[in-house]
This record gives C-alpha cells, structure tokens and sequence, in this order.
C-alpha cells in the first residue's frame, strides 16, 4: 500500500448553495490522497503501477472547473469517483475542498469538506 498526496491544488469554480456563487466563481483549494491497493509500483517501477501526480491535478481540475454543484461535499464525490475510474489499483481516495469566500456573517478562514471514496 502506498498513500500519494497532492496538496493545496487551487482552481476557479462555480460551486455554492446561492446562484451568484454559480455565475461568478470563486477560488477553491484542494486536497487530494489516493492509497493503493498494493505497492506493486515500487517493485516495477512503471508509471501504470502508480499514481502520477499530474494526471491526478488534471482530473481535479475537470471536475472543479467544468461542472457546477451546490454542495462541496457532491463536488468532492466526483473527484474521488473520477480518480477510482482512472486509477483501477487505487483502493481508496480521500478530497478535501477548501471554500475561502463564503458567504457569512463572521469572520472565519474557510468551509472545508472531506469526503473519502472507496473503490
């Protein structure tokens, strides 16, 4: 088994409970692990085997940027179902989605939503 993370990806999406939030996009930060079934890559030493970290920020990056949901958790699910169909020998992916800009009365860093997918 092996864990490979991508760390603080950020995108431009149009992702939020309130339509505005749907029109004029916002930042989104995001989070990325996948754990292999095996760690049959260090033996082969064959990208196929692994997990490679730029097809991974590719794929975030379609989900994020190409659709539109109003939940951050809906948002992560793709990813992680995305990252399960591209990586068959990847048994577990976990997204978590920071929201800087949200809409509330108070001051606060950010709305952050973990999701963890098993293949």
């Amino acid at each position: 088994m092996a864990k490979i993370r991508i760390r603080n990806m950020l995108f431009y999406g149009f992702h939020g409970i309130y339509e505005y939030e749907r029109e004029q996009g916002q930042k989104f930060f995001v989070d990325v692990e996948c754990v292999t079934r095996d760690n049959k890559a260090a033996e082969t030493d064959n990208p196929a085997d692994g997990v490679d970290g730029a097809a991974v920020y590719s794929a975030v990056r379609d989900v994020i940027e190409n659709t539109r949901s109003m939940l951050l958790q809906t948002v992560a699910t793709h990813v992680n179902e995305k990252l399960l169909k591209v990586y068959p020998h990847v048994g577990e992916v976990t997204t978590i989605i920071r929201k800087p800009s949200v809409p509330v009365q108070g001051a606060i860093d950010c709305v952050e939503v973990e999701v963890t997918t098993k293949g």
